[in-house]
This record gives C-alpha cells, sequence and structure tokens, in this order.
C-alpha cells in the first residue's frame, strides 16, 4: 500500500517536499518522517535540483507536532537504538548542501518548530501562530532545541518552552526564525521570488558554502577564519569561480557548469 503522506515533486530546479495529511493538520508520524528524508535524499540525488522547499499541505497547518490521536505511538521508544528517526532526519538537514525554504502557511507547533528551523529560509503567512506546546502534555521540546538555541534568543525560547504559549508570525520574525511575513495571498509568490533569487547563483558556490557554513559553526574564530581561509582558496579554483569572474569582466550573466 502506497503512504502518500508526503507528495514530493519537482517544479523546475525546485524539489517540493509537501506533508499531505492536512486533515490531521499535518502533524508527525513515521511515515511523514521517512517521507520528508526520502525527499531531501532524492533532492540531492538529482543534479538539477538547486532548492528544497518544505511545507504542508492545505491552509490549514504547516506542522502541528508528533500525531497525539495515537499518544502511545508518538511516545514510543525503542530503548536499544541509541538514536531516533525525528533526530537523524534533524541530522540529515543539517548536512545537507542543498538550501532549503520553508513555506509556512498554517500553525506551525512542537515537531513543526524543528522542521521549520531544519531548513536554511523561512516564509509564512501573516496569519500563522506558532508554538511549542510540548510541556502542555507533560513533555518537552528536546530535539527542537538543538536547532532552535542557535536561531532565537535565549530569553526567548525559555518563555516559549518553558509556558507552551503560542505566539504569532510577526514575534517569530522578529526572533529570527523568518526571513519574510506576507498575507497568505501573496505567500506562493514570495517563495517563488525567494527561489529565483537562488536558482540564479553559482550551485558549487552554495554547495561548499553551506558545508563551511554547518563546518565553522562550532569553531572558535582562530579555527574558523583558518578554515575559511583555505576554503576560499580551494573555492576559486572550481569552474564556476572561474566562469564568474569572466562573466564578470565580460558584463554577461554567468553560465554555471555547477563544477
Amino acid at each position: 500500500m502506497t503512504d502518500n503522506s508526503v507528495l514530493l515533486e519537482k517544479r523546475g530546479q525546485a524539489f517540493w517536499i509537501t506533508i499531505n495529511r492536512p486533515d490531521k493538520r499535518n502533524a508527525l508520524n513515521a511515515g511523514v518522517i521517512a517521507g520528508i528524508a526520502r525527499g531531501y535524499r532524492e533532492a540531492h540525488d538529482d543534479k538539477d535540483v538547486r532548492v528544497i522547499v518544505l511545507t504542508g499541505a492545505g491552509d490549514k497547518a504547516f506542522c502541528a507536532g508528533a500525531d497525539l490521536q495515537n499518544s502511545g505511538a508518538a511516545f514510543s521508544m525503542d530503548f536499544s537504538r541509541p538514536n531516533v528517526d525525528y533526530a537523524d532526519l534533524l541530522r540529515l538537514s543539517q548536512n545537507a548542501t542543498k538550501p532549503a525554504i520553508a513555506r509556512v502557511g498554517g500553525v506551525c507547533m512542537a515537531g513543526g518548530m524543528g522542521l521549520l528551523c531544519m531548513t536554511d529560509m523561512a516564509v509564512a503567512g501573516d496569519q500563522v501562530i506558532f508554538g511549542l506546546p510540548e510541556v502542555k502534555v507533560g513533555v518537552f521540546p528536546m530535539q527542537v532545541l538543538s536547532l532552535l538555541q542557535s536561531i532565537a534568543p535565549a530569553r526567548l525560547i525559555n518563555e516559549w518552552a518553558l509556558t507552551g504559549e503560542p505566539f504569532d508570525a510577526k514575534t517569530a520574525q522578529a526572533a529570527g526564525l523568518l526571513n519574510y511575513v506576507v498575507p497568505a495571498a501573496e505567500l506562493d509568490a514570495k517563495v517563488d521570488w525567494l527561489i529565483g533569487r537562488i536558482v540564479d547563483k553559482s550551485p558549487t558556490a552554495i554547495r561548499r558554502g553551506k558545508y563551511a557554513m554547518r563546518a565553522i559553526a562550532s569553531m572558535s574564530f582562530d579555527e574558523s577564519i583558518a578554515y575559511t581561509e583555505s576554503q576560499i582558496a580551494l573555492l576559486a579554483m572550481t569552474e564556476d569561480a572561474k566562469e564568474g569572474l569572466k562573466a564578470f569582466g565580460e558584463k554577461r550573466k554567468p553560465t554555471w557548469t555547477g563544477r
């Protein structure tokens, strides 16, 4: 039986991953987590794909977190395994070398906040509500914190996680969770605009740049400056770097090879 809980679709040079459980507010279950991971892998295997878009079906929810209709399954763990599938998905996203955009058209809660944080950029409708309500059901946004702590201010994270109270899109943007907040009717246009700003740039520069940003995240300044000075030297030797410089001198658009 085919699991349609996640839809994967290539639209031009963008690879769309859509959580397809609108009747369940696009809640996370094993099928959704596996489907998103599969989408990330397929996008990276396709050389024509330049950007990933992660979204939820319908206009009610981006992702409302774990599916609590079967709470036993939502919180069940195999204690013989040192890792869980949701954590592995977050790991996969952080090691990705293609940029990802979250298109947030509806409520974004709990584990959905982790999906938001695992992308590089995010656009949300101005009506969207966000939150970390886990304390209301006796748990805590443990894995989400691993990504959230490097994005939002500590005081705000403390409030969100300890009170479980929701907050609006403007607050999310001010905290650094979102790049843009737009009226719902303009959401797709803004996402398309952002895609367009990515796909005309050097795929080599983006690939190596994302790898470097990930590598230096936990480095000291002395470590990161030494690493990045070697990386810029290597990048300058790529075909895209040579083409970019040549195109600039010839006052024309570059033709990227991704090499």
